[in-house]
């Protein structure tokens, strides 16, 4: 009987390359960095619309400004409505005496009541003190791109009470502000966005009761991991900011303020850590104080608060806690 054998089909050969007069062909790029490229490519014609000019800094002021006081404070607030709810608010602490070289405190006391209505269109916060101090703010949506922004502080003696206006009008991918105050100051600022991540400013102010003007150029670029911003004006005055988003939760963020006239500069870096149940935020400046600010939540609506600042060079220590109320 004769024998069989099997063999197994031989592979297929490749293709031969394919010639050019001066060689092979190079190999053709893939379609997925293709689609990559061409996402890759800026639609200059619909860029986002940027911040206003007077929160360029808000990332890091955020972060390096929390709130600190000294004493016992608690807040409360009341809902009585979907848009309409009371805040009441006791302080117990002391209080600095302006324009002194060393740190002088006297105590202190004040209780503060406040209304506030919120509707999509328009916002109203108003707040009195004991000692007939009466703040308000509001917010109105005149139209879809022109918003309209009022602050009022009144107090006892003459030349304490100010007021002051903001039109703020945003356009597809600029915002323009127009502020003025008491009839003595006007400010008029603009901002555009120039790539999806970098947008740039100037402003220009005059100051009637000091007989002084100037001009001021800021720059801003974003992205999903940082937040880089710089500000400079012609009174002198130089802020630099950074801010490094490390993770959904933590945030560095460090700035640089530099004053010409009076040839002081201050470097700040601190840390906000967002936790589920609580917020810390924390600061060392080149001045030597060390600050930090915990918010911690106890159950819906109640918040802990503890906030500590020292200065050893000063001698000038403050701590502080409070409880925080309603939502």
């Amino acid at each position: 009987m004769g024998s069989s054998v099997s063999h197994a089909a031989a592979p297929a050969s490749p293709p031969p390359a394919v010639m050019s007069p001066l060689g092979l062909v190079p190999p053709q790029p893939d379609a997925k960095e293709n689609e990559s490229k061409a996402e890759e490519k800026v639609d200059y014609l619909n860029l986002p619309c940027p911040v206003p000019y007077e929160e360029i800094q808000r990332e890091a002021l955020m972060s390096l400004k929390p709130e600190l006081f000294e004493g016992m404070r608690f807040d409360f607030t009341k809902g009585l409505n979907q848009k309409f709810s009371l805040s009441h608010s006791a302080f117990m602490g002391s209080m600095e005496l302006p324009q002194s070289t060393e740190p002088v405190k006297i105590p202190t006391a004040h209780y503060e009541f406040g209304a506030n209505f919120i509707d999509p269109k328009f916002m109203l916060f108003g707040r009195i003190l004991t000692d007939g101090r009466l703040n308000a703010r509001s917010k109105i949506d005149l139209t879809d791109n022109l918003i309209l922004k009022i602050n009022a502080q009144i107090q006892n003696g003459p030349h304490y009470s100010q007021g002051t206006f903001n039109f703020d009008y945003k356009g597809k991918d600029f915002r323009t502000q127009f502020q003025m105050g008491n009839g003595a100051f006007y400010g008029l600022n603009y901002i555009q966005s120039v790539t999806p991540n970098l947008s740039l400013g100037t402003e220009a102010f005059w100051l009637g009761h000091q007989r002084k003007s100037g001009i001021g150029f800021a720059a801003r670029y974003n992205t999903d991991k940082m937040v880089a911003a710089g500000q400079v004006a012609s009174t002198g005055i130089v802020a630099l900011s950074y801010v490094h988003k490390v993770s959904e939760k933590v945030s560095l963020a460090s700035d640089f303020i530099y004053n010409a006239m009076t040839m002081d500069a201050t470097a700040t870096f601190g840390y906000d850590y967002m936790l589920r149940q609580c917020r810390l935020r924390g600061k060392l400046d080149s001045n030597g104080v060390v600050a930090a600010f915990l918010e911690e939540r106890l159950n819906m609506g109640v918040n802990f608060i503890l906030s500590a600042e020292i200065e050893h060079a000063k001698k000038d220590y403050k701590f502080g806690f409070g409880m925080s109320v309603g939502e």
